[in-house]
């Protein structure tokens, strides 16, 4: 049975537009580039819009270093309603009057900078039993959550309008937004939710490359849709590069160790000639470079 797809290596910064499913935006942007292998690099709720960086080939195999990078969202907090999700696609639970002054707004948001706990949200893809806890919620459940700490980087607020404002965050791993937002409504007495979420940061990838779907879906051919891919590397941007010759390529992608007497240590992203990226690696304290993940060519 063929295989389907062509074999294409690169990643796709996709701006995901609202209502769609990661795993949805995935596919449609697979089958405009016709690609054998995908994957992306965390999911972002459908009521979520921007950044979801998506993988193709040899670059599934950078994808899983975005799961644990940190990301930057923008957020419009809306006060004095709370929901059951935590965002507009919940019900309605309680409603408050609103009577705070932009900076007790301000003041709220900064008690959060650093590294704080946060209690997972029901509507979550968490799992209890092998049970997605959005799917317990559902059912009407509630069960304990154990409080995870998260860090909350930077976050700044602005254009409040007596109910509603934006904050501006950069967070860690495993930071749930929609809670955060409904912290500071608790920790100003109303309440809140988010009314909508947009991501700008995975790591030190931004939307200043992001494609809309739109814009993917007018190319005129596969080979145009490609045009808008970016290299392999594009995931490995902030690691030191290493150059390698013929030779040292050849043992390199053999697995071997090679002991060049390199003054960088930790994580390097190795290429051998003609610009060829080989994959990625680890340089140990006596400065000799350890194959880590290759590319096969």
């Amino acid at each position: 049975m063929a295989k389907r797809g062509d074999p294409i290596d690169g990643v796709m910064m996709l701006d995901k537009p609202l209502g769609m499913s990661s795993n949805a935006a995935l596919q449609t942007v697979r089958r405009l580039v016709n690609a054998r292998k995908a994957g992306h690099t965390g999911t972002l709720d459908p009521l979520a819009t921007g950044l979801l960086p998506l993988c193709f080939g040899n670059a599934t195999k950078f994808s899983a270093d975005l799961l644990h990078a940190k990301k930057g969202y923008s957020a419009r907090v809306k006060l004095g309603v709370v929901t059951t999700t935590g965002d507009a696609e919940g019900d309605i639970v309680e409603e408050h009057p609103v009577n705070v002054t932009e900076e007790e707004v301000r003041a709220a948001c900064e008690r959060f900078l650093g590294e704080i706990e946060q209690i997972p949200p029901m509507y979550s893809a968490l799992k209890r039993n092998g049970q997605c806890l959005y799917e317990l919620a559902r059912q009407g459940e509630t069960v304990e959550r154990e409080p995870r700490r998260v860090t909350i980087e930077e976050i700044s607020m602005r254009d409040f309008d007596g109910e509603s404002f934006t904050i501006d965050c950069l967070v860690s791993k495993g930071t749930y937004i929609r809670v955060l937002g409904e912290d500071i409504g608790r920790a100003l007495g109303c309440g809140a939710h988010l009314s909508a979420l947009r991501r700008t940061r995975v790591g030190d990838l931004t939307l200043d490359n992001a494609v809309s779907l739109i814009d993917l879906e007018k190319a005129d051919s596969i080979e145009a849709a490609r045009a808008k891919l970016l290299g392999a590397d594009s995931l490995l941007s902030t690691f030191p590069r290493v150059d390698l010759n013929d030779g040292e390529t050849s043992r390199f992608m053999n697995g071997q160790r090679l002991a060049m007497g390199l003054d960088l240590r930790g994580r390097v992203r190795v290429y051998g000639p003609n610009q060829t990226l080989l994959g990625t690696a680890q340089v140990n304290d006596r400065g000799v470079l350890e194959p880590e993940r290759l590319i096969a060519h």
